[in-house]
């Protein structure tokens, strides 16, 4: 099957997003086996996205859409293509029912304009968009099939795994099931290398790895017609996995560190409180992107200035004037006073140079120093981070996370 990716969009055209939908897309169709020949991308051009689709159809089987399904006035990517079929556009009343509960649900006035996106041409396959308000579309025409998907990332990969691919699936007759392992505290060169036995002679299954900082998230995927040899078969290389990966791996799913820590803290039962100052709040932050743990998370605290750190955390003068804010005695100290004033089981405090500025020959810029305190124990771990501002907190952050998760592994259980 011979598959072209259009992507709709000026913002595209102009470098004012990045078009990372066809870079998912290209990789997500590798996978199920679909040959991805061309890269299109377009404006909000309704001449010009015929012109392109004109093309597309002469020299693709599969062809899929990204962008133009929105309200507005240049949302045009399924008027383009429902024109060229010679399909009417027609209300589709599922399509504006959840779309006015969409509305009423967020307590949101919609406007008129949003009655756009509940056309669709007729006798096409509809898509719930399960993150947002324009539904896709899929037409199959003169042996062709275009599937219109949305433009928002976050929307076009949900309709992706949520639709698009069970109807891939169902028209090549075939189950493709997919595992994922994330692991940590391994580069993705190193994470690789571990694989590359299996990666050199790799058929059914495959396997892809997905470099984030300072996670690795690898995909097994196999496909076949029979689950229980699928099962099989993925069983085999989940032994392998665990046996290469051990305890690095943190996550069974796609769940990032963050999520997987907020859900293990909250699974365990274990109170959580955390003192930051390079960070600025960013660990506190990320753990509370997950829903349910203010079960476990009391308290967190940004003691960025020294003042902070005495007035709040009760770190001594002293130690701030003979050690620095930066260092294990300070780290410590924060650490157990913040054990102190919370009462929580895993108590952790961070404080280094993020940079770019403050470093010195023997305070560099990315020395950070992570106090970790276990039901009374406190260990420091002193780091050496390599990168901007933005990389150091987040690869402390991704530490952080790497340490919590191992002490509830090790030790509160």
């Amino acid at each position: 099957m011979k598959c072209e990716i259009i992507s709709v969009g000026t913002e595209l055209l102009v470098g004012d997003t990045l078009n990372t939908n066809a870079q998912y897309l290209s990789r997500e169709l590798s996978l199920l086996g679909i040959r991805v020949l061309y890269h299109t991308t377009v404006g909000d051009n309704p001449k010009r996205l015929e012109d392109v689709m004109k093309i597309a159809l002469g020299r693709s089987d599969l062809i899929i859409t990204t962008g133009g399904l929105g309200p507005t006035q240049d949302d045009l990517t399924k008027e383009v293509i429902a024109n060229l079929f010679g399909k009417k556009l027609v209300q589709d009343e599922k399509v504006k029912e959840d779309l006015l509960q969409y509305f009423v649900n967020r307590e949101f006035v919609m406007t008129d304009n949003n009655l756009k996106q509940t056309f669709v041409p007729e006798d096409a396959v509809v898509l719930t968009n399960p993150k947002g308000t324009a539904p896709g579309v899929m037409i199959r025409e003169q042996g062709k099939t275009v599937i219109l998907l949305p433009g928002p990332p976050r929307e076009m990969t949900g309709m992706f795994e949520g639709s698009v691919l069970k109807l891939l699936n169902k028209e090549k007759n075939q189950l493709v099931v997919s595992r994922y392992y994330n692991i940590s505290d391994i580069g993705e060169s190193a994470a690789e290398d571990r694989l590359l036995d299996l990666i050199d002679v790799q058929d059914n299954p495959t396997i892809a790895t997905y470099a984030k900082m300072g996670e690795v998230l690898i995909r097994i995927t196999a496909n076949g017609k029979d689950e229980k040899e699928i099962s099989t078969l993925l069983d085999e290389y989940e032994t392998i996995m665990i046996q290469r990966f051990g305890e690095n791996i943190f996550a069974f799913s796609k769940d990032s560190l963050a999520e997987a820590v907020g859900k293990l803290l909250i699974e365990k039962n274990v109170t959580i409180a955390t003192a930051e100052s390079c960070t600025g709040g960013l660990i506190a932050s990320q753990l509370t992107e997950q829903p349910g743990i203010s079960k476990v998370f009391g308290l967190g605290i940004v003691s960025y200035s020294n003042e902070a750190k005495q007035t709040v955390l009760n770190v001594s003068r002293e130690t701030l004037e003979t050690f620095g804010a930066v260092s294990e005695e300070t780290a410590r100290e924060m650490c157990d006073n913040l054990r102190n004033i919370s009462n929580a089981d895993v108590s952790v405090a961070v404080t280094g140079i993020a940079g770019p500025d403050g470093g010195s020959a023997e305070k560099p810029v990315g020395l950070v120093y992570i106090g970790l305190n276990v039901k009374g124990n406190t260990e420091i771990t002193e780091c050496h981070f390599k990168g901007d501002r933005k990389i150091v907190q987040q690869k402390t952050a991704n530490k952080v996370f790497h340490l919590i998760r191992k002490s509830i592994v090790d030790k509160v259980e």
